[in-house]
């Protein structure tokens, strides 16, 4: 990788840590954004590093991705700090996923039996200790599991102390870049923005998030990319305190250093319409006030929403393109951007400088599965 130009085409939390992972390689990196740094689904996540709760289904490949970027989370924020001076506010909250009734009661044992080989270290917590560890909660929880390693960041800032970070070490800015054009050359690939002018590279990461289709597609590959709509809120800091991340079966609320609780999140599909809509923030108002009661009757001081980019089978993809070694796809990350910052940014430093990647890895998140599927299916 050294020595080597690298373009990153997207500012979002991905591109931003493939861009700090790149520049600390050796490379020479230019980061192109259409819009504003981290202005769509990066700075409209509330921050949650929960792959215990998020991801409760099985230990497959995803599982073992989140859990891995969670590890290197705190080594990671040190790391973006030291070079930034800036405070990515990492919170070690612990997490409750609270049951309401006794029959939802099994569902979470069963994820907390599997869950603790994989280093959980989660309880099952019953309503007496559950309302002394949370007092602001419903006494009409009857238990949770307390998830004692998840976390949270405030992703603004995260996402504030990236660029800090990435701009100190000598990555190159092209924001509010306009329409974007990629081309292959026999150098390697340029990039034309809005504005007419061209930036070069040997190696091009697309880590645009939901437009990442448009600009795999211009580089004559196809990917099943779709925008989810979540919507999200936040309540002021008059409240009382809560002090875990606190999962229900139809929402979430984050207590941030600043005193806010963030709430989300509704989700719809609305194509590229990133607006925030009465319906959607109206549902996450009506699922707050059966888990707080404090939340009964108040409006929230924020509403926004962003755009999550998902796939077909909600993995991202991470990989090279066929055929086209020198341009690397990072996208697709859905709701677990923010979380798999880490590991994703990992993975493309060691594609970058062509390090050995576990077979696992390469298969469950190629960017060219869906269409390896369709040809199977096809013979």
């Amino acid at each position: 990788m050294a020595g080597h130009s690298v373009v990153i085409l997207g500012g979002g939390i991905i591109g931003l840590s493939c861009a700090f992972e790149a520049v600390q390689g050796g490379a020479r990196v230019t980061v192109v954004e259409p819009g504003a740094i981290g202005g769509q689904a990066s700075g409209a996540a509330a921050g949650m590093l929960a792959p215990y709760t998020e991801n409760a289904e099985q230990p497959d490949t995803f599982f073992r991705l989140c859990l891995d970027s969670l590890k290197r989370y705190p080594e990671w924020v040190e790391r973006i700090e030291a070079v930034s001076g800036l405070s990515a506010e990492l919170v070690s909250s612990g997490s409750l996923s609270v049951a309401m009734h006794e029959a939802d009661v099994l569902p979470l044992q069963t994820r907390m039996a599997w869950q603790h080989r994989f280093g959980a270290d989660a309880e099952l917590v019953e309503a007496g200790r559950l309302h002394k560890m949370e007092p602001a909660l419903s006494s009409r929880a009857v238990a949770a599991i307390y998830s004692p390693h998840e976390s949270h960041v405030y992703a603004p800032k995260l996402v504030e102390a990236l660029e800090a970070a990435c701009r100190k070490l000598g990555v190159q800015f092209v924001a509010h870049a306009g329409d974007i054009t990629v081309h292959n050359t026999d150098n390697g690939i340029r990039i034309r923005i809005g504005s007419g002018e061209h930036i070069d590279g040997d190696k091009l990461v697309v880590c645009a998030g939901a437009w990442a289709c448009y600009y795999a597609e211009l580089l004559g590959f196809p990917i099943p990319i779709h925008p989810i709509r979540g919507q999200i809120c936040a309540f002021d800091g008059t409240l009382p305190d809560v002090k875990h991340m606190v999962f229900s079966s139809q929402a979430y609320w984050v207590g941030k250093r600043n005193g806010s609780l963030v709430c989300g999140a509704s989700e719809d599909v609305a194509g590229y319409d990133n607006s925030v809509t009465e319906r959607g923030i109206n549902r996450l108002l009506r699922w707050g006030p059966g888990l707080f009661p404090f939340l009964e009757g108040k409006q929230p001081y924020l509403r926004w929403a962003g755009l999550r980019p998902a796939t077909l089978d909600g993995y991202p993809l991470i990989g090279t393109v066929p055929g086209q070694p020198n341009i690397i796809i990072a996208a697709g990350h859905y709701r677990n951007g923010i979380l798999l910052s880490p590991a994703t940014s990992a993975i493309v430093g060691d594609l970058l400088a062509e390090r050995r990647i576990a077979s696992d890895l390469l298969m469950a998140f190629a960017p060219d599965r869906f269409a390896l599927a369709s040809a199977r299916g096809a013979r």
